[in-house]
């Protein structure tokens, strides 16, 4: 296979329809794109002229399963703009519902996702037939992921007890205990989940990467809902509110989407494994335990390992959720008005979403209306960086004589480790080829 062209129509893996196109030539290759034609969604269009306060319930509409992570970097970009220092209990119950997020989203990507992929059959539904206690299984952490959203945030989806300063709405005490009761019995189901994917190989795919994600620096916290810019190639702590530093966007001609890169390369990754990358020594010990079983070391290059590091996720945020509980419990929850603005201006925020690091960034006149905004979505930032790994990963392929078949689902593999988009996973990647 010296000479080949592949099509892959319709890589509904983000808002829209995109293409891969890859041309060979003697062996080498001659044209390579990742063309996203995402449907314009007009968010930061759709925010101007609004209250400051309507923005987190606009903006989480961007993504069903991210919903918290944008309603957090709305939040925190109007908290910003605003000068409102959130009270110590409504952190809290925000890192807790971000727990339960990233549950919700690492339990579909790898069991629905990731998993068909490495037992031979085509989707979950097969899977529900060949292997029904990994599927029931998978419900159960689902479910429970869904319930903390709904006790914290009044919805399993796009949260609406989640407020600017503050909440309207406060968890019980009998559901605290419920959700905690019920994490700690989830510990066997991630025992189990372990296990599973110590029997399954991974595709080996290794390239010099540049890792960027937020890191915590003050108290030694993984980072989830905090914390300064970092990268494997720059590790000097750089505020959200510096963000264009370390984040440079470009149009590229073949894409409705944009392209991200940073001063130092091209193109970079964001998302479990640049979080694990940059921040494993602060993992939960529960979580560096499963990550040693798995042999995942920092750093990482093999973009595959996503897969391996959202379950090191998963395991941190249980455990993590069960401390964020039993201080909720000690102190007790009480009801606290939001805070209110100190003044209005320009703001930032940030927030590491399961698909990797997000950014809001808002101007707010003086009566509080939304003058522009700014919104970079992780899966565009990985959008060159997947060009790049399939630039390096199909030469490899054909080296190996892999068939047709083995190189369309060993790309289909790779997109889905970096996990773009779960609203569109039921689509398959359908490759041409003509010699």
């Amino acid at each position: 296979m010296q000479n080949v062209i592949i099509d892959v129509k319709d890589v509904t893996r983000v808002e829209g329809h995109g293409n891969i196109s890859v041309r060979l030539k003697d062996g080498e290759i001659t044209h390579l794109e990742l063309a996203i034609v995402e449907s314009p969604r007009f968010f930061e269009s759709f925010l101007r002229g609004r209250r400051y306060d309507e923005a987190p319930h606009i903006t989480c509409r961007v993504c069903g399963i991210c919903s918290v992570g944008h309603t957090t970097a709305s939040v925190k970009a109007v908290e910003a703009a605003c000068g409102i220092e959130p009270s110590e209990q409504t952190v809290r119950l925000r890192k807790l519902i971000f727990f339960g997020e990233q549950l919700q989203s690492h339990v579909l990507h790898l069991y629905f996702l990731a998993v068909p992929d490495f037992v031979g059959v085509g989707s979950v539904l097969p899977l529900a037939t060949t292997h029904p206690d990994v599927v029931r299984r998978a419900l159960r952490m689902k479910r429970l992921a869904n319930d903390i959203c709904m006790v914290v945030g009044g919805r399993h989806i796009h949260p609406i007890a989640y407020q600017v300063g503050g909440f309207s709405h406060f968890p019980r005490e009998s559901e605290l205990r419920d959700l905690k009761r019920r994490l700690e019995e989830s510990r066997s189901d991630l025992a189990e989940t372990a296990r599973l994917f110590a029997t399954l190989k991974l595709p080996e795919l290794h390239r010099d990467t540049e890792y960027v994600s937020l890191k915590v620096t003050d108290n030694g916290e993984y980072a989830f809902y905090d914390g300064s810019i970092v990268s494997t190639r720059d590790p000097t702590p750089t505020p959200v509110s510096k963000y264009r530093e370390r984040v440079i966007e470009e149009v590229v001609q073949h894409s409705t989407a944009k392209h991200c890169r940073s001063p130092k390369s091209p193109s970079y990754a964001v998302g479990a494994l640049a979080r694990f990358n940059n921040n494993h020594v602060q993992l939960h010990p529960a979580a560096r335990k499963v990550a040693a079983d798995l042999g995942l070391t920092a750093p990482s290059d093999n973009p595959f390992h996503n897969n391996t590091a959202q379950l090191v996720e998963v395991v941190h945020c249980v455990e993590s959720a069960i401390e964020s509980i039993d201080e909720l419990l000690s102190d007790g929850v009480r009801p606290e008005p939001p805070v209110q603005p100190a003044r209005f201006g320009q703001g930032a925020g940030a927030a590491e979403v399961p698909r990797g690091l997000l950014f809001h960034d808002y101007g707010i006149d003086g009566k509080g209306r939304i003058e522009n905004a700014n919104l970079i979505i992780p899966t565009g930032q990985n959008l060159a960086n997947i060009e790049a790994d399939m630039r390096e990963y199909v030469p490899q392929l054909i080296e190996q004589d892999a068939s047709r078949e083995e190189i369309t689902l060993k790309l289909e593999m790779l997109v889905r480790a970096y996990d773009p988009c779960i609203s569109c996973a039921t689509h398959l990647l359908n490759v041409e080829w003509i010699e």
